[in-house]
């Protein structure tokens, strides 16, 4: 094994007319005997073989193998043993393609230079390899010494990408630094400073050090998108893997590609290390599966360490894909690439993990701006890193607990709802009936702009004990009418108290198909799960055009079907939850604020009854093709209702969305008569008991008599108007009746887009089976 130190080797980087050369590696060889000289000469993306003539002129190189790797060109040749090195290129020549014969491109014949391997350096060494941006010496130091006292690294070839202009410091500051870093903790390692003349990253990206570019980073669509900065973006000069290969790595005994951010994660006692799977590996490659970690906190004024970074998310979906060989064993003609060896299939059953530092990567950042606080979690194995081996006291999370509350779900107390309405008088007395018939106890409503006689319904009921009415404050909040409602109801006393909670509209009816079709019963088979979704069924007209004063159970019956994933809102979900601050805030669909440590506490079932995955405990709000059921519960989405009835909802405006017009587009979208599903007709005489009690109320009936008369004279005052007129007949057509019943066939792109971009006799057709119809179309999936 050489001598071990640290020194600095630049790439050959050189242009050649309009071909960029990144490096050129030449070494004495041998022909049948002869001797000669064996080129490797890399051009950097973008270029590609055609620029290559694979026939030489006299004097010039003979082309072996032009090998295009990740837009760039790797080109083996042979030279004779001396005399001057020539290559002819053709810059403008065109990418070889099955086209007839193109004319010759010009041919420039190039002297070049090649820089004399150092492979003996680190021969038989066990190697990283990794790119350092503007990592500081000290972070390198912590990396190269963790590999080396617990994993037997005792080499490492560095790409420093670092600008020349570095706030870190210059190259031959960085170099110094690192070598008296080694000295000082007696580091026996070989260790190689790869630099370029030429920014290597991709020339159309911001810095990798950009929360922008952090891959968990919340809040992307409000960032400014950073400028371009090659030097400091992603890789887009992959042929380093080669380069480094051939320059400096064919004789090490085995590598492990992992930048100066990643640590490979603790092996146990007596188990074999990377570097030893690499050289018993079938194939010579190991995986190296690594996730990203975090600090909770960095104390002022300190600046961040590997031993800061204490957390992970506990919901990561994916992880970083790199690997480890044997040069020897995997045969050097495998390319090397960014994530893999060339047709080197690693055993899928033996990974080594490794762990990321964002907080080093990214530096200077917080860590919520880094990954969501509410998805970070610590890890045991990394706190006894940061503890015990670095010796750090790292700022740790706080340690939260859950509300004491009985387990088991029955048991859980009061059922509240929370809503927000705005000229919703005919149809409140139904919905609150029912919901009582089922099981729900308190009734939390806000209100905003009513002119149907809503408000003084919902004062008379609260004088009588059946809900609690609020003015919505959303004009003192800056926050739309039902996100000012939820942060207002959270300091309320009935919300406070409540043991489940639920927020849902008016045209939402909570559809129990177990037991006896209440809420105890929907508990009861919960057991102890704290919290249920309640997918949505979209419940359509049912060709129903005029407005009665009748239960919406009895009009509407036909919906969308079950499995139905266009459009986007189909499946959205509202949640009935357990209050027991595990989450910190109500949200439109589902609880949001969820507190990290008690992620474990979550206990969430769809509407089958069947857990639903930790990807889902944060952000989640519609069901997919894993977790949709409709078995337990449903909520029926009574969106449009009927044609004339709609009019005043378009009137009206929404309450969440209050910049989105309800036009033919939402009809569309909405207004499903595919199947028919009578399954909560079976809580009608329920509904009907209810109903009739509160209706024996002489005050309460006069309250919605007046609300059914003032939607009356509103839809007699819209259809007076010639707009809304033709619009209601739209809505009556016998196109959009059809078009309510073949609405599978339609691409995502056509909810978004709206019906007029569907051929107007398209409803008239004999349609396959497996027709689809779609358009190219750029826009929001409301929802």
């Amino acid at each position: 094994m050489s001598e071990a130190g640290v020194f600095r080797r630049q790439l050959g980087v050189v242009q050649l007319g309009g071909l960029t050369v990144l490096d050129a590696v030449l070494w004495p060889d041998r022909r049948d005997g002869e001797p000669v000289r064996t080129l490797h000469l890399f051009l950097a993306n973008p270029s590609h073989a055609g620029q290559v003539p694979p026939e030489q002129p006299e004097g010039c190189v003979e082309v072996l193998e032009r090998r295009e790797i990740s837009g760039g060109v790797m080109v083996v040749a042979r030279a004779p043993a001396e005399g001057p090195l020539r290559i002819a290129l053709s810059p403008e020549a065109p990418r070889p393609g099955p086209e007839a014969a193109l004319p010759a491109a010009p041919v420039i014949v190039h002297e070049i230079d090649a820089a004399a391997p150092d492979r003996a350096t680190f021969a038989g060494r066990d190697c990283l390899f990794g790119q350092r941006l503007e990592e500081s010496a000290e972070t390198v130091v912590d990396w190269l010494s963790w590999h080396h006292d617990y994993h037997g690294a005792t080499g490492a070839v560095i790409v420093n990408r670092a600008p020349p202009d570095s706030a870190a410091g210059s190259a031959e500051e960085f170099a110094r630094a690192l070598r008296r870093g080694l000295e000082e903790r007696e580091l026996e390692m070989a260790v190689a400073i790869v630099e370029s003349a030429i920014p290597l990253g991709k020339p159309d990206l911001g810095p990798e050090s950009h929360p922008f570019l952090a891959p968990d980073a919340p809040g992307k669509d409000r960032m400014e998108v950073p400028a371009a900065d090659p030097w400091r973006s992603p890789l887009g000069q992959a042929l380093i893997y080669e380069i480094a290969k051939w320059r400096f790595l064919t004789e090490a005994r085995a590598m492990l590609t992992l930048d100066v951010t990643d640590l490979l994660a603790p092996r146990a006692a007596g188990t074999p290390s990377a570097f030893d799977a690499c050289t018993t590996a079938r194939s010579g490659v190991v995986l190296l599966v690594g996730r990203r970690i975090y600090p909770w906190r960095v104390r002022q004024g300190a600046s961040t360490r590997f031993s800061d970074h204490i957390c992970r998310q506990f919901d990561a979906r994916r992880g970083i894909a790199r690997w480890g060989v044997a040069p020897a064993r995997a045969g050097l003609d495998a390319t090397w690439r960014a994530i893999r060896v060339a047709y080197a299939k690693p055993d899928p059953n033996t990974t080594f993990p490794f762990w990321r530092a964002m907080g080093l990567r990214v530096p200077g950042r917080a860590a919520s701006e880094l990954a969501p606080k509410t998805s970070l979690i610590e890890d045991p194995q990394l706190l006894e890193l940061a503890t015990q081996v670095w010796g750090h006291k790292p700022i740790r999370p706080p340690v939260s607990k859950p509300k004491a509350a009985p387990k088991r779900a029955v048991e859980g107390g009061r059922t509240c709802i929370v809503t927000t309405m705005k000229n919703e008088g005919p149809f409140i007395m139904e919905w609150i009936a029912y919901h009582r018939a089922i099981g729900v106890d308190d009734f939390l409503i806000y209100t905003n702009d009513c002119s149907d006689g809503t408000d003084e319904m919902l004062d008379l009921l609260e004088r009588k004990g059946i809900c609690a009415h609020r003015d919505n404050p959303f004009r003192t909040m800056d926050l739309k009418p039902q996100h000012a409602a939820l942060q207002a109801a959270e300091s309320e006393p009935m919300m406070q108290n409540a043991g489940w909670a639920i927020c849902m509209d008016v045209d939402e009816f909570i559809d129990i198909k177990i037991g006896d079709g209440t809420l105890r019963a929907l508990y009861t088979a919960m057991g102890e799960a704290n919290m249920i979704s309640l997918t949505w069924r979209l419940f359509g007209n049912c060709d129903v055009h005029g407005y009665e004063d009748r239960f919406l159970l009895d009009q509407f019956t036909t919906c969308a079907p079950e499995v139905v994933r266009k459009p986007h809102q189909a499946w959205g979900f509202k949640t009935l939850f357990r209050n027991i601050d595990i989450y910190k805030k109500l949200g439109v669909h589902r609880p949001k604020g969820l507190i990290p440590d008690l992620w474990d506490q979550v206990k969430w079932l769809n509407g089958s009854g069947h857990p639903m995955p930790k990807e889902m405990f944060r952000n989640g709000w519609r069901s997919t093709t894993d977790t949709y059921g409709y078995d337990w519960v449903q909520l029926n989405h009574y969106a449009v209702r009927s044609a004339e009835s709609f009019l005043v909802k378009r009137d009206r405006g929404r309450v969440n969305h209050v910049d989105r017009d309800q036009g033919l587009s939402y009809w569309f979208r909405m207004n499903h008569n595919a199947v028919e599903d009578r399954s909560i007709q079976r809580m009608i005489p329920a509904l009907q008991a209810e109903w009739d009690r509160l209706m024996a109320d002489p005050e309460i009936r006069a309250a919605h008599d007046y609300s059914v008369k003032k939607h009356r004279e509103k839809i007699a005052e819209l259809r007076a108007t010639e707009n809304y007129e033709k619009f209601y007949g739209e809505l009556c057509s016998p196109r959009f009746e059809k078009y309510s019943r073949m609405l599978h066939v339609f691409g995502s792109s056509v909810f978004n887009a709206g019906p007029g971009v569907i051929p107007p006799d398209l409803h008239e057709q004999v349609l396959p089976p497996d027709f689809l119809f779609t358009v190219e179309h750029v826009g929001e999936a409301e929802h």
